[in-house]
């Protein structure tokens, strides 16, 4: 792995105000070599070989927790994350567009240029998050 890359994660890191260690760095590096797809944990897992299940569990959710990535809900079942392209951050996740799901090769890709639509709900009702997935065969697939 390149040091422009290596440099890269410990920069995001910092800028988004967390501590720099070799895990996030790791973790951070998978992210910026796939940053056009949603990783599952085991995916990520498997590309760094040196790490430890529940580390890598806590990274992921302070991660999450500090707008670093997103989760990418692509009805397969498991847990996916994505790189965060917004301004996101702990308060709020930016991220809201769509999720592509190939039904193929099973990758999930970010659909930044499709926003998930408001949908207006009865009153009484507030909305948390929203999600859309949209299932088929990806271009290298198709």
């Amino acid at each position: 792995m390149g040091e422009a890359v290596h440099q890269e994660a410990k920069e995001l890191l910092k800028q988004n105000g967390l501590r720099v260690t070799n895990m996030r760095i790791d973790v951070m590096n998978v992210f910026l070599q796939h940053s056009d797809t949603a990783l599952s944990n085991q995916e990520i897992e498997s590309k760094i070989p040196k790490s430890d299940r529940v580390t890598l569990y806590r990274t992921l959710k302070t991660f999450e927790k500090s707008g670093v990535i997103h989760q990418a809900i692509d009805g397969s079942g498991s847990n996916k994350y994505a790189l965060c392209h917004s301004n996101c951050s702990s308060h709020e996740h930016l991220d809201n567009h769509a999720h592509f799901h190939c039904t193929s090769c099973e990758k999930t890709i970010c659909l930044d240029e499709i926003e998930t639509p408001q949908v207006a709900l009865p009153v009484g009702f507030n909305a948390e998050e929203r999600y859309l997935v949209i299932k088929g065969t990806c271009e290298t697939c198709a």
